[in-house]
Formats: C-alpha cells, sequence, structure tokens
C-alpha cells in the first residue's frame, strides 16, 4: 500500500474531466490570475521556507542549482547525442553533394520533422502525469500511463506513415524544386523506421526523466552516438555508399536507443513506477488521446515553424544554396537548443514533482533558478558563436557560396541562441505544471500571427520574442498554491481511475 501522506489536502473534490489540459476552449488568460478550481489549499510541510535574506536566497539558489544541474547534466548531454545523429547524418550528407545536404534537409525538416512535433508534443502528456504522480508517491499508475502513450502515439506512427511514403508528391504540391523532391522523397521512404522509434522513444523517455532516472539514458544515447558517427562515416564516405547507408545507419541508431531504454525499463530499475504490462493501458485511451492532442498542439506549432523556415527557403532563386545555408544555421542553432532541452527537462520534473508533492514554493524558486541558469548559459554559447563565426561553416559544407550566406546570417544566430535558450526552460515550466493549451494559443499568436509577417528568419525572432514576454508574464502572474491544488485533482482523477471509475470499466 503506497503511502499517500504527502498528497495536499483539497477542500472541494469535484469529479469534473481535467478541463485544466484538454478543454482547450475553456483555457483563457482571465485563467492567469486564478490557476485552479479549489479554494483552499495546505501545503506540504516539506516545503522550503519563505525567503527573507540575501544570504538565504544565494543559499536556496545553490541548493536548487544543485538539483537542476542533477538533472539537466544528463539531459543536455542526452539531447545533444539524440540530436547529433540526424544532423551528423547531415554533416556526411554535405560532403556526398549538395543536392544530398539540400535533400536531407528538406526530409529531416519537413517530413521527420512534422513528425517530431506531433510524437514530441504527445509525449509531453505523458511527462505533465507521470512527473507529479510520482512526486505525490503514485508509483503504480506511471507504468499504466507509458504504456497508454505507446498505444496511442503507435497508432498516430501508422498514420503518418503515409507522408512519408508519399512525401515526393507532398513536397511538389507544396512547391518545392523538383529535383530536391525527388531526392527526399526517396529518403523519406527509408526513414519510416525512425518515425516508429520515434513513438515508443519519446514516452519512455518521459516516463524516465519523470522519475530522475536521466543519467541512464544519457549512457544509452552516447553509446548510440558513438557508433552511429563510425558507421556513418565508413559506409557513407569511406565505402561511398552514400544517402541510403545514412538512412540505414540512423534507423538503426535510433531503434538502439528505444531498445536499450525499454531493456532498462523491463530489468526492474524503475520499481513501483512499471507494474508490467496490464490491460489497464486499454482503459480511458480516448481521454489520454484528447489530453495527448492538448499537449501536441503546443510544442507542434512551435517546431513547425522552424519547418517552414526551410521550406520558404526553398521558394527563394538558388534554392539548394538557400536551403542549404538556412538549414546550416537551423542545424547550429539546434544543436545549442539542446542545453534548452535539457532545462526544459529538469524544470518539467523539477516542477511536476514539488506541485505533486505539495511544495509550491519549491516550485516557484525552481523556476527563477532555470531562467537564470539557462540565459548564462545560452550567453557563454553565443559569445563563442562570434568568436569562430569564420570557422564553423565549413564543417557542414565546402561550397564557398554558401559558406558567405551563413557567414552573413551569424549575428542574427548568434542572437537567437540566447533567446532560443530562455524560452524553452519557460514551455518546460508549462509542462510541468500542465499549461499546454494555455501555451498553444500563444504560439498561435506569436509564430503564426506576428512572426510570420517579419520574413523568414526576422519572423522567427520576432515570434519568440513575443512568446517569451508572454511566457514570463504568465510565470510571474501565477498563483503556485493554486497550481499544487490543480495537480493534486490531476492526480486524484487520473490516479483514481484505477481505484475508481477504472473499476467501474472493469466490472
Amino acid at each position: 500500500m503506497e503511502d499517500n501522506s504527502k498528497q495536499p489536502l483539497l477542500v472541494h473534490e469535484e469529479e469534473d474531466q481535467i478541463s485544466d489540459l484538454i478543454s482547450v476552449p475553456r483555457y483563457s488568460f482571465q485563467r492567469l490570475s486564478n490557476l485552479s478550481f479549489f479554494s483552499s489549499f495546505v501545503a506540504d510541510e516539506d516545503d522550503i521556507a519563505p525567503i527573507e535574506s540575501f544570504g538565504g536566497f544565494m543559499s536556496a539558489f545553490k541548493e536548487e542549482s544543485g538539483k537542476l544541474w542533477y538533472l539537466a547534466g544528463p539531459a543536455i548531454f542526452s539531447s545533444v547525442a539524440q540530436y547529433a545523429l540526424g544532423a551528423m547524418t547531415q554533416t556526411f550528407a554535405g560532403h556526398v553533394g549538395t543536392l544530398e545536404l539540400a535533400a536531407f534537409s528538406i526530409e529531416n525538416s519537413v517530413i521527420a520533422g512534422l513528425s517530431l512535433g506531433v510524437m514530441l508534443g504527445m509525449g509531453s502528456a505523458v511527462e505533465t502525469l507521470c512527473g507529479q504522480a510520482y512526486g505525490a508517491g503514485q508509483l503504480d499508475m506511471l507504468g499504466v500511463y507509458l504504456q497508454r502513450s505507446w498505444i496511442i502515439l503507435l497508432a498516430t506512427a501508422f498514420i503518418m506513415m503515409f507522408l512519408y511514403i508519399f512525401a515526393l508528391p507532398f513536397l511538389l504540391l507544396i512547391g518545392q524544386a523538383p529535383s530536391i523532391s525527388r531526392t527526399a522523397g526517396k529518403f523519406a521512404i527509408w526513414m519510416i523506421p525512425q518515425l516508429f522509434a520515434y513513438a515508443l522513444n519519446f514516452p519512455t523517455a518521459k516516463f524516465l526523466q519523470s522519475q530522475s532516472k536521466i543519467l541512464a539514458m544519457a549512457v544509452i544515447s552516447a553509446v548510440a552516438l558513438v557508433f552511429h558517427v563510425l558507421f556513418s562515416w565508413l559506409l557513407m564516405l569511406k565505402l561511398g555508399w552514400g544517402m541510403a547507408a545514412g538512412a540505414a545507419v540512423l534507423d538503426a541508431s535510433w531503434w538502439f536507443i528505444v531498445i536499450a531504454q525499454v531493456i532498462y525499463i523491463l530489468s526492474g530499475t524503475c520499481g513501483k513506477a512499471w507494474p508490467g504490462f496490464t490491460l489497464k493501458s486499454f482503459q480511458n485511451l480516448w481521454g489520454f488521446v484528447r489530453l495527448s492532442l492538448a499537449s501536441a498542439v503546443m510544442l507542434c506549432l512551435e517546431v513547425w515553424y522552424f519547418t517552414a523556415l526551410i521550406l520558404f527557403a526553398g521558394y527563394l532563386k538558388n534554392a539548394e544554396v538557400a536551403v542549404d545555408a538556412l538549414s546550416i544555421c537551423v542545424n547550429i542553432s539546434g544543436w545549442i537548443s539542446m542545453i534548452a532541452l535539457g532545462f526544459n527537462a529538469a524544470i518539467s520534473v523539477r516542477v511536476s514533482n514539488e506541485l505533486g508533492a505539495g511544495h509550491p514554493r519549491a516550485a516557484k524558486f525552481s523556476v527563477l533558478v532555470v531562467v537564470v541558469s539557462s540565459f548564462l548559459m545560452a550567453l557563454l554559447v553565443a559569445i563563442l558563436i562570434l568568436i569562430f563565426q569564420k570557422q564553423y561553416p565549413f564543417l557542414f559544407s565546402d561550397n564557398l557560396e554558401v559558406i558567405e550566406v551563413v557567414y552573413d546570417l551569424t549575428p542574427l544566430l548568434a542572437f537567437c541562441i540566447v533567446l532560443n535558450n530562455v524560452q524553452p526552460a519557460l514551455s518546460g515550466v508549462a509542462i510541468g505544471a500542465g499549461w499546454q493549451s494555455l501555451v498553444a494559443y500563444v504560439n498561435i499568436a506569436c509564430y503564426y500571427l506576428f512572426g510570420i509577417l517579419w520574413g523568414i528568419w526576422c519572423g522567427m525572432v520576432l515570434g519568440t520574442v513575443v512568446q517569451t514576454l508572454i511566457l514570463f508574464w504568465i510565470v510571474y502572474r501565477t498563483n503556485w498554491n493554486k497550481e499544487a491544488s490543480a495537480a493534486a485533482k490531476r492526480i486524484r482523477r487520473w490516479g483514481g481511475e484505477s481505484r475508481g471509475k477504472g473499476n467501474d470499466l472493469e466490472k
């Protein structure tokens, strides 16, 4: 029997649907001043004490930084290693040929990018529920959440597989260059196994992250990266097998990560969080689908904007050079954004765990620490990019015309790095607290109303600036006591399925 004595006390225990996550119309900015349906909340006694002096602030900052970096360090490494799989394939593709680089960029950014947005977004539903349930001690439900997400994402992958199969006519339909579209369409079919690896990987990763088991993920990702680089170089360049070999290695690397993570879970290292395969995972699937879709909307709108950048570049004169140059800059930004994703994962775990445990002050202070830390890291990286702005483009292409365009874009790239490192940290706060639907509205307004009016990259910068300012305002206006109360309700609603309403399904 689990000890749930730390679960926050609720005065009202309404049994309505979790509209704060899955009913988008119920979300409005009015909710920012009243982020819960509860009128009273009693925080757990283990919450951090109010900070009343500078010395107390520095002591608390140091302690929270240690907790944050314990999660963020391995998470950053894991994110970098996994992103490097596609990035290294793109780097080798640039040395195979200009057409091959442009085709891989289109496939990786448009076809795989669309899928990545859906899979990663839907996986964040597991991140919210597992993180808050783990903080509240409801370990037995984590494995059920994971299995439900596997079922839903595998079904989604089957549907999205047709985008890969018909990639060539799709790319031609949206006006991409025929030569690039033909090569990208062939490569997309080779990458179908990666799509199904995405479907299993992202829920699994969120499941492990919620329990702070990030070091194991980092080790698995590191092993995968070493073999990926070795075999990509050997097969694509040394033996001259080209992009067919690159696709095979990339598929195999992602499936290695998935299989290794599942073996780690099945080995018993997660304890009661993995109850074994259970029919409970098939219960209330529609409710979980709605929750996953609400989560997907938030991240898809953001990821797909970067896809649009590559697409728009394909409409310009000398499309191959434009796509290559922009894809290199997006690639560099993507590498650096893995640092931000590490902070995103860490703060999501910290906020969800603390809210689930009934520690609103600890959750609020974690937000402050992650914003400061992510900004300082981004500033350091941006300075390094400016120092080596004449050297790094040669890592991606031998074409002098492409390199010159990349060099001209570098100052804007450095500014974007700073900006894009803070915004994902704030998005991690939203995931940990369960604000996905609200942030989806913010993303629509920022990227697709403000951003798209100002050109390809300047629009992205403007959209990100507005989005970051709005997220800052949301966090500033948040009542964290009420958020902890809302988390407790969410845990009781979803955790109670197997004890309450879930039993009705079994009878």
